[in-house]
């Protein structure tokens, strides 16, 4: 019998979900187990995300606990109802879960938000930068590691290349454009990859300069990817061991407000791409 394939973030998110309708509702396990007509090892095999749940029997739970979010309650029905095999479970065993749910949750997102201030933002690298990030920072890795990692990397931009790209907003600090991953070749390659991208409709690309006064910023990196609904939004940070997923509603309100503020301290676009191409030009 092979191994029960741990469960990814897109459906461990559903499954907070539905626990959190059902402890809003005042229900125990035991209840809504009873009300569904299963027993209570079903329900917390479902709120554990181990377990699968169809779109029917999701839509019951949420009537039983009288959700009146009716948009909510579509959201995570269609996810409940996706049978999506994505491009990035060619990397299934070769790469680490939580790497393989970001592409995940990029291909489901409405909208991204990046705001980063030592590396530029993974969507907008080239591959030499994005290799030279790898190699650097993983001394331990091969050199046919760094390639799959690259790979990886570079099949995530799909989102904002494809047909009906994501829209994409990225705030970078001055220091991610400035910090040489690479030689001079290199960093002229990625500042210039930058400026193409910002020139497309659905990416705006802002910059905060060094010398803007009052900022208190420097620890907001994330990456904001917006659902279906806000409820559904979804804010990813780096961790010691990888992507650290958050998805409570009183933090997506939180990074909502300071990617804001983060947003207002920023150049405004057309000076943006202005000042990356003076940096450019230094090199």
């Amino acid at each position: 019998m092979g191994t029960k394939r741990e469960p990814t973030a897109r459906q461990l998110r559903l499954a907070v979900e539905l626990r959190r309708l059902r402890e809003a509702a005042g229900f125990s396990s035991r209840e809504a187990a009873a009300m569904l007509g299963v027993n209570s090892v079903q329900i917390s095999q479902i709120e554990a995300g181990t377990s699968g749940v169809s779109e029917q029997r999701l839509r019951r739970m949420a009537g039983n606990y009288a959700c009146p979010d009716h948009e909510l309650i579509d959201a995570l029905a269609a996810v409940a109802s996706d049978r999506t095999q994505g491009w990035w479970e060619e990397y299934r065993g070769r790469l680490p879960t939580p790497f393989l749910d970001l592409p995940e949750l990029e291909h489901h997102a409405t909208y991204r938000w990046d705001v980063e201030f030592l590396h530029v933002p993974g969507l907008l690298q080239t591959a030499d930068y994005a290799r030279r990030l790898f190699s650097y920072v993983n001394p331990e890795f091969s050199g046919s590691d760094v390639d799959l990692w690259v790979e990886h990397r570079m099949k995530r931009r799909v989102i904002i290349e494809r047909a009906e790209p994501v829209p994409y907003e990225a705030v970078i600090h001055e220091a991610a454009l400035r910090i040489r991953v690479g030689d001079r070749p290199t960093a002229r390659g990625q500042l210039n990859r930058v400026l193409e991208l910002s020139e497309s409709d659905h990416v705006t690309v802002r910059v905060i300069p060094f010398d803007l006064d009052d900022f208190g910023g420097a620890g907001s990196a994330m990456v904001y990817a917006g659902g279906p609904v806000p409820k559904l939004d979804t804010v990813v940070r780096d961790g010691p061991n990888g992507p650290v997923y958050i998805d409570a509603e009183a933090q997506l309100s939180r990074y909502r407000t300071l990617f804001r503020r983060v947003e207002a301290a920023s150049l405004e676009p057309g000076r943006s791409r202005d000042f990356i191409h003076r940096l450019a030009k230094e090199l």
